[in-house]
């Protein structure tokens, strides 16, 4: 690839940017999101308890993981810690049977694929 960094930038751009989004948009009114989201979960076999931690957490996950995947810093190991996010997400929707939220989260799932596939693919060629 002849100018990786450049097209591996404009390759990530759209999902750190949705990334760090859902996250920026959340941390204002955490509070609230926090009890939206308990009160989704509420027929989950999740317990609350874990519920209300990961609420609060995730926003900050999200925007952490957003930016560091729109700076380049440890793309394997953001991409890795942004599948796992994603997994853990797909878990929480599958309790409630929200299958729409579902497929969202597989379509960001499978896009970091293809970024960490491309990534894999190229890096070398960067050097």
């Amino acid at each position: 690839m002849k100018d990786f960094k450049t097209s591996f930038f404009f390759l990530r751009l759209p999902i750190a940017i949705s990334l760090a989004g859902h996250g920026l948009v959340r941390i204002p009114k955490l509070s609230a999101f926090s009890d939206w989201m308990v009160t989704s979960m509420e027929k989950s076999a999740i317990p609350t308890v874990l519920i209300v931690p990961f609420s609060y957490i995730l926003p900050v996950l999200e925007a952490v993981l957003g930016i560091l995947l729109l700076l380049g810093f440890k793309i394997k190991y953001t991409v890795y810690s942004v599948l796992v996010l994603m997994s853990i997400l797909i878990l929480g929707s599958c309790s409630i049977e929200n299958w729409s939220a579902i497929e969202a989260q597989l379509l960001h799932s499978f896009y970091l694929f293809g970024l960490f596939w491309f990534y894999e693919k190229y890096k070398t060629e960067k050097q």
